[in-house]
């Protein structure tokens, strides 16, 4: 199973724009791709999705014990004729080991190539190179790629390449392609202007700058052996309709987590809480996603026939999960400024309000304080959290630990309900998945007898 990362030595040092290029540049050349964004981010994989037309797949070793990120980037990836992944921050950045790019191409294999952000720099590229190869060993660097390097850099960089014994896998010269960015990140891929355009002009330079050939030929071991997760699989005449919001509002999603419940054995059908009124027919279970609520809640309160629908299936008892952005909807109102607010759905009770900085950043343990939809009293759950919006009720049925030892309240939980900032990824812990399933499956059946 051939595969390449594309890792960097900071945010921002060009991952994103360097990524993109290359699969652009592949796509021409009609090699199959599948791709993967190492950590829990949502946007990047919406780029890597708008280059190569298939969904980008989270890596992410913080969520993941080994042997299920290795069955992660298999399952995910067999089929194409290499991977290729983004790192995330700098190459070695994690939490006590776990959620680097670094620790992500050490447990799958995966050789890595290292951009560089060279503006304003020159012969200290080279100390940069020397500590991102000697800092921490074993690791998996096969050489680097220089972003925003001017041509007559290149012959130096070139040299020191060869001084360390490490390849040179070309430059990307300063272009016009911006990844422009909001409080929550990169604005997402479907809002970049032009982006055909713009990703056309990356394939180009990629195509003339980036060596490609030596790229795809990098030397890979053979995959490592892994264990395959075991799923409890519903019975198919009993699969439950599980109602996804998808739209401009609501796009935070992992392909990952929606593909686990169709494993499972549940029916996936999407709706959008900003133009539909009503939940999909027959829906056993509701998952609210993030995504930028804010951005369009003149509209989403104006939707009164939405808002009446997913207040009405909560207050039935509907299996909900709703996260982040998902959660500040079902609130009793969203307050843009002191002078500008909506009614929301009003499921929980109090405000969602705007801040000045993020609020509660990165990942997260839960703790469960009651047995509830997604877990038992006790569990703890692997989650992260980045939002700059905060809520006068965020909840008190999880506790939230962060490595550094800061800890707070959050979450409403309980039987049929799981709302709060904190977002989940399934195969941190596949008995969520499996619980959310079976309380939908319940509902359905329950339902479908009171007829």
């Amino acid at each position: 199973m051939k595969r390449i990362m594309i890792a960097g030595t900071h945010s921002g040092c060009g991952k994103t724009t360097v990524t993109c290029a290359i699969l652009a540049a592949l796509k021409a050349r009609d090699i199959n791709v599948s791709a993967f964004k190492c950590g829990p981010d949502y946007i990047d994989p919406m780029f890597h999705r708008k280059v190569i037309g298939v969904p980008s797949h989270n890596l992410d070793s913080f969520f993941c014990d080994d042997e299920t990120l290795k069955y992660l980037m298999f399952e995910n990836g067999r089929n194409s004729d290499i991977s290729v992944t983004e790192g995330v921050m700098g190459f070695y950045d994690g939490v006590d080991g776990r959620g680097s790019a670094h620790s992500v191409s050490m447990i799958t294999g995966t050789p890595a190539i290292i951009v560089i952000d060279c503006k304003g720099a020159s012969e200290s590229i080279g100390a940069i190179m020397k500590g991102f190869l000697e800092y921490k060993q074993p690791n998996m660097i096969k050489g680097f790629i220089f972003n925003r390097l001017p041509e007559r850099l290149v012959p130096r960089m070139k040299e020191l390449c060869a001084e360390f014994k490490t390849g040179y896998y070309g430059y990307m010269p300063t272009n016009s392609f911006t990844f422009e960015s909001r409080k929550l990140g990169l604005v997402t891929a479907d809002e970049v202007q032009d982006i055909k355009e713009k990703i056309s002009e990356l394939r180009v330079l990629a195509e003339k700058n980036i060596l490609l050939d030596e790229v795809i030929g990098a030397p890979c071991n053979p995959y490592p052996p892994f264990i395959e997760p075991k799923l409890h699989i519903i019975e198919k005449n009993c699969r439950p309709i599980i109602a996804v919001a998808k739209d401009e509002a609501f796009c935070f999603l992992y392909s990952d987590n929606i593909a686990l419940l169709e494993k499972i054995g549940c029916k996936i059908e999407y709706f959008s809480p900003l133009r539909d009124e009503k939940l999909p027919d027959n829906s056993c279970g509701l998952i609210l996603s993030g995504g930028y609520p804010e951005l369009y809640s003149r509209q989403l309160s104006h939707n009164h026939d939405m808002l009446k629908a997913v207040r009405d299936a909560i207050k039935c008892g509907m299996p909900t999960i709703a996260e982040c952005g998902g959660f500040m909807y079902l609130h009793e109102k969203m307050q843009l400024s002191d002078k500008e607010s909506y009614n929301m759905v009003g499921a929980i009770s109090g405000t969602v309000f705007p801040t000045k900085k993020l609020q509660r950043f990165g990942y997260v343990i839960l703790e469960a304080r009651k047995n509830c939809l997604v877990c038992m009293k006790s569990n703890k759950i692997a989650a992260h959290e980045f939002h700059y919006w905060d809520s006068t009720n965020c909840g008190s049925d999880f506790a939230a630990r962060k490595s550094d030892g800061r800890s707070w309240e959050c979450v409403h939980a309980d039987n049929t309900l799981y709302a709060g900032f904190p977002h989940l990824y399934f195969y941190a812990d596949i008995s969520i998945a499996e619980r959310f399933a079976a309380a939908c499956m319940e509902f359905g059946e329950k339902h479908e007898k009171d007829k």
